[in-house]
């Protein structure tokens, strides 16, 4: 049974509301939780925002941590800094997006991403004064399979069970949403679907796997994608906090690029490799820094995914910069000389054409050959 996305009628325009004082934010120590953070405390009309991760930030990350209160916890232990502290805004960021062999794999990831939400949401019922829940979740609650329609909107269910385990927890989080929301019908539960997150500054598993010098994709295939601005998704994370907008919402640049053109735009080569070999593929360039890499990737770059983002526009009053321009930033990033430019890049191009002409040249003569000395054993 496949269990259907999280739907969420949003409210045509903002009700006049004042900011939470009391703000939770999990998962500080990461990358995005550190900048959502950072952006409220720097808010003066929150008075109070308090980490919740059990692991510390890196020294990258810790110096934008200054006036956040960090407690050494994880999500399932939250009781205290939502109930004790009075909390009167949760921000769930801590959920991950791929299974990490040294930190205990698949399972460990799920206990975190499933079993620390449900205990969260818990822990939320329970706080008094909690009046407002923002939950990061992802596009990729709509699997990615060759059923998919152009575009999804946030009502559509998705056609199989996602192959993906981040894809499968993100279904199962947004369930549990769905029962917190009859529980606590006074508390505004905001859930964002963001699109993949790309910048400059952005340090995921995608942009590692767009920095590499060749990229492997599967034969055959040029997957539709979109993506978000990090600065974008920090904007409506703080907006959903701030304002009132309760509803489920599809976060990504307006527009489409194909998985070739991203490449290209990238300054970056193509190997176009069999589906089965791309795990491969990146499982090798994991040894380069790419980080781990599953099943929800490997189908994103297969099937692709384009989802509508009309009701985030009108219900925030603010429109993410398109998917083309998200990636721009990303690729002007790039240390001096790490991506090629176009006379580079088309000279590598013609080198690996020149290469399989090559290759079919030889394969075409060794097969002459072996035909002649076949006619003259005749």
């Amino acid at each position: 049974m496949v269990t259907a996305p999280l739907p969420g009628a949003a409210v045509t325009s903002a009700s006049p509301v004042t900011p939470p004082r009391v703000v939770v934010v999990t998962g500080v120590s990461r990358f995005l939780g550190a900048r959502v953070a950072a952006r409220l405390v720097a808010d003066p009309r929150v008075e109070r925002v308090v980490g919740l991760d059990p692991h510390e930030p890196s020294a990258r990350l810790a110096g934008l941590l200054d006036g956040v209160e960090h407690i050494r916890a994880d999500a399932r232990h939250a009781v205290r800094a939502i109930g004790e502290l009075g909390a009167e805004a949760v921000v769930h960021l801590a959920v991950n997006g791929a299974p990490d062999p040294q930190h205990g794999g698949r399972a460990a990831m799920k206990e975190q991403n499933v079993i620390g939400t449900m205990q969260l949401l818990a822990a939320c019922q329970g706080a008094p004064r909690l009046r407002k829940l923002v939950l990061r979740s992802s596009t990729a609650a709509y699997g990615a399979s060759f059923r998919d329609p152009a575009v999804f909107t946030e009502e559509t269910e998705p056609r199989a069970v996602p192959r993906g385990p981040f894809a499968r927890d993100i279904l199962d989080i947004e369930g549990y949403v769905r029962g917190f929301r009859r529980r606590r019908p006074d508390v505004a539960a905001t859930v964002l679907r963001f699109a993949p997150m790309i910048s400059a500054t952005a340090d995921t598993t995608l942009t590692r796997y767009l920095a590499l010098p060749f990229v492997p994709t599967v034969i055959g295939r040029d997957a539709r994608l979109q993506f978000v601005h990090v600065d974008d998704a920090l904007e409506i994370l703080h907006r959903s906090v701030v304002e009132d907008h309760p509803g489920t919402f599809n976060v990504a640049g307006a527009g489409v690029l194909s998985l070739s053109q991203v490449i290209r735009r990238a300054g970056r080569i193509s190997v176009p490799v069999l589906e089965p070999a791309l795990s491969a593929a990146v499982s090798m360039a994991r040894n380069v820094g790419v980080g781990q890499f599953g099943l929800d990737q490997i189908d994103l770059f297969v099937h692709g995914r384009v989802v509508d983002t009309s009701r985030l526009v009108k219900e925030f009053g603010f429109t993410p910069r398109s998917t083309a321009e998200a990636l721009d930033d990303f690729v002007a990033g790039f240390p001096d000389g790490a991506a090629l430019t176009a006379d580079r890049l088309e000279a590598a191009e013609r080198a690996v054409l020149d290469r399989i002409r090559q290759v079919r040249a030889a394969g075409a003569a060794a097969l002459r050959a072996a035909e002649s000395r076949a006619g003259a054993g005749q």
